[in-house]
């Protein structure tokens, strides 16, 4: 401009759509400018201009069709040379609340979200340009449809990316004095809180509100200002909301801690509240229909965590204030150290010698700090966030699209089938269904047809799958990749063991042998168990297999107390004997020879109070399979266990694993809803999660048969109904005793537990909660759990 602030500024529309397509740095064609406007400023020393510029029937922004333009401002000065030339990403939506619901283009709006800090493991609280990009990618892959920015405005670029690839966006404002709330409570007196109502802090915190305003305003990812976190409440607060109206009417204004202070119930716009129940959040919506209801912390995602998630997220189908949540968080907190001997590894509080601290607190993303890939945990955050269902009723499947503005024939449709894990036809096709409706389909009848056709031995177990995928590249993911799927399992029934080959039984007097086709099998008198297990020649057990009813506890276990609960299991697991108390003459096992089998049973004491026992029980049959059953009656006092099974060693070279079962990532008893029943291999070593302190993972829900195999496929098969498996180079206490993964020893075998149930996971929160009633083991009656192996 000149100096008397004259001179043009023009401003031309470009449709910027192809960058959807071709990434957010994408340099090809600009779609012919839609139209041009000119705004003239005349009048000296004005600083500010404005114009209007209509734009008929735009193609409205969404996290599912993140449609955007470019308006591209040039600055001229009176003589028509260009100053200043600035491009601007536009998109056009409108979000408001309709009838107290948050509403997106007019359509009720569900929060897929997440926390997310600024947090690198190699730079700290500077994540680079490729790991923000990675973030968002991943985030898009699985399902993820939100972020809140706690608790501060993060890199611009977060916001830029956002605005291309489809994320909706809570833009936290920089403020948090945490847990503020919690000292009031402790102190019964608020006064001393930083801002509270001291007017000291008010013009500071309006300027904060402002910036944070101004230099994001032009984002359409931004649907909700957030003042702060965790700041208690008051009139400072309350000003800094009225702040957030008064430069913006069309977004919400979004604060969490007035549920601790409701003096100014008014500075959020929506009931904002942190790890409350589900049961909880469903009582407060009956109680306060005021106001929309979200979760802006919620499933803390600490360790082994997200039990118990699909609660949550149901709850958005069947209660419409509910609107969604945030899980806490991304990504783990942690920054590469070395260690004694120049190894790098994750280090986390403590690990710097920085008293207090609060260890490994903040290790509770979805995905791991170091590369940043998702943790198992991931594969549940996908399914229940997925925006399409599909639920069976036999023969049939009911397509449920909760996608606000797609339909599902954007999508590649797959039906899948499989018989005993393996697929044996799949058809491609595409199903029509509006959004936020459904239409039941049925499942093809070729399918059927398979499934129907006569079997000459026996019955196979077939598994219907529907898959959505996408049907071409995208900014995200390419062409097949999976947004939402859906299976049935058509159950065969599972009977007994049966073998006709002969077997014979030599008893000695410290020992039972028992031998058949290319086995031998060595029942001791003294050491209390199957002390030998010869297959094909090579010895397979290392140490005698033990009932164990243990598993090491995971950061929810701790936070709730679990080992104070249920410290006996751990002790009965550890010292499991044949020998009653105050007795030193072993509980001799029974002998059976029946017609086609050898039938060995020991019982085991175990040092609880009150006292208990249980009773394992080997069948061995002439192939070498030994049916395997565990049985213990309840005694009154000692309640359920975390795990009902029992404990094999075998030799560190079975390294493989092949499993017919839920996958592929490792599943429990509330954390399943994600996995596939099919077929699916790893090595033992990556079963080990990488959780930031070493904890009970790996876990294998489901499995009807699993291989523990060496390099040349041998090894052993455990087989039965539904088991609960898994294979780890480390016993559950080696594991337990391990702050760090470089506290575990060296591998010398691996370990593997085969049970009827583990306990649940948790996570409604990490400081408290429990496993849910229904992911307990039942101990209201006699447990008997029976299972086979085998060698290789």
């Amino acid at each position: 401009l000149t100096a008397e602030g004259k001179g043009s500024v023009e401003v031309t529309l470009y449709d910027a759509a192809v960058r959807v397509k071709k990434g957010p740095h994408a340099t090809g064609r600009e779609e012919e400018s839609l139209l041009t406007e000119t705004i003239t400023i005349s009048e000296e020393e004005k600083t500010v201009v404005s114009g209007c510029i209509s734009v008929d029937a735009p193609k409205l922004w969404s996290a599912e069709e993140p449609w955007l333009y470019v308006a591209k401002f040039v600055v001229k000065d009176e003589n028509g040379s260009v100053v200043e030339v600035i491009s601007q990403d536009i998109g056009f939506r409108r979000f408001e609340l309709i009838d107290g619901i948050m509403c997106l283009n007019g359509k009720r709006i569900v929060f897929k979200g997440v926390d997310r800090h600024e947090f690198s493991s190699v730079t700290g609280r500077v994540p680079n340009r490729e790991e923000i990009i990675k973030d968002i990618v991943t985030m898009k892959q699985n399902n993820i449809n939100a972020i809140r920015t706690s608790h501060y405005p993060d890199d611009s670029l977060l916001y830029e990316l956002c605005d291309i690839y489809g994320i909706y966006l809570i833009a936290e404002n920089n403020l948090e004095s945490h847990g503020a709330w919690e000292a009031s409570e402790r102190t019964k007196n608020p006064d001393f809180l930083v801002p509270n109502d001291n007017k000291t802090w008010l013009m500071m915190m309006l300027d904060r509100v402002n910036s944070c305003y101004q230099r994001d305003k032009n984002h359409a990812s931004i649907l909700i200002w957030s003042c702060g976190n965790e700041s208690y409440g008051g009139s400072v607060i309350y000003e800094m909301t009225k702040k957030f109206h008064e430069l913006d009417p069309h977004r919400l204004v979004h604060y969490e801690s007035i549920f601790h202070d409701r003096r100014y119930n008014d500075t959020s716009d929506m009931e904002s509240q942190m790890y409350t129940s589900v049961e909880g959040i469903k009582k407060f919506l009956a109680e306060h229909p005021q106001k929309p209801f979200i979760c802006c912390e919620y499933t803390h995602a600490m360790g082994n965590s997200c039990g118990g998630m699909h609660k949550y997220t149901d709850l958005t189908d069947t209660e419409p204030r509910y609107q969604g949540g945030f899980i806490w968080d991304y990504i783990d907190q942690s920054i590469y150290k070395k260690d004694r001997y120049g190894k790098w590894f994750l280090a986390y509080g403590g690990d710097f010698d920085d008293r207090p601290n609060d260890g490994n607190f903040s290790g509770n993303g979805i995905c791991y700090g170091g590369d940043r890939n998702p943790s198992p945990k991931m594969q549940e955050v996908k399914f229940n966030y997925q925006n399409i269902s599909v639920v069976f009723d036999d023969r049939s499947f009911t397509v449920k699209n909760k996608n606000l503005f797609v339909n599902t024939n954007s999508f590649d449709a797959f039906v899948i089938l499989q018989k005993n894990g393996e697929e044996v036809y799949r058809v491609k096709t595409s199903y029509e269904v509006a959004p936020l409706s459904e239409k039941t389909f049925d499942v093809p009848e070729v399918i059927c047809e398979i499934m129907d056709a006569p079997v000459i031995r026996e019955v196979p177990e077939y598994a219907v799958t529907v898959s959505f995928c996408l049907n071409e590249d995208t900014l995200w993911a390419k062409n097949g990749h999976e947004v939402a799927f859906g299976q049935q399992v058509f159950k065969k029934e599972v009977s007994a063991y049966q073998c006709s080959l002969p077997i014979e039984l030599v008893e000695g007097i410290n020992n039972v042998g028992v031998k058949g086709e290319n086995f031998t099998a060595i029942f001791s008198r003294v050491n209390v168990g199957l002390v030998s297990y010869v297959y094909g020649g090579v010895e397979m057990l290392k140490s005698i297999p033990k009932p164990n009813f243990w598993r090491a506890p995971v950061d929810n276990d701790t936070g709730n107390l679990m080992q104070l609960r249920y410290a006996q299991w751990k002790i009965a697991s550890m010292y499991v004997t044949t020998k009653q108390k105050d007795r030193f003459e072993n509980t001799a096992p029974k002998i059976e020879k029946l017609d086609n089998s050898v039938r060995v049973t020991y019982t085991y004491y175990m040092p609880t109070t009150p006292a208990s026992s249980c009773q394992l029980i080997y069948e061995v049959f002439g192939d070498g399979t030994i049916e395997t059953t565990l049985i213990y009656d309840p005694v009154e006092g000692l309640g359920d266990m975390p795990e009902f099974g029992v404990m094999f060693k075998l030799d560190a070279d079975y390294d493989t694993v092949q499993w017919y079962g839920l996958g592929e990532a490792e599943t429990y008893a509330d954390r399943k809803h994600g996995a596939k029943l099919g077929i699916y291999e790893n090595m033992v070593a990556d079963n080990m999660a990488q959780y930031l302190a070493p904890q009970e993972c790996g876990n294998k829900c489901g499995v009807r048969y699993a291989k523990v195999m060496d390099r040349k496929k041998r090894g052993m098969m455990f087989f039965g109904d539904e088991l609960s498996f898994s294979a780890l180079p480390y016993t559950p206490h080696e594991i337990e005793n391990a702050a760090h993964a470089y506290e575990l020893p060296e591998v010398h075998y691996t370990v593997v537990r085969v049970a009827q149930a583990q306990m649940g996971v948790a996570g409604d929160d990490s400081w408290g909660a429990r496993v849910h009633p229904e992911y307990l083991l039942d101990v209201s009656g006699r447990k008997v759990f029976t299972f086979c192996f085998r060698g290789l």
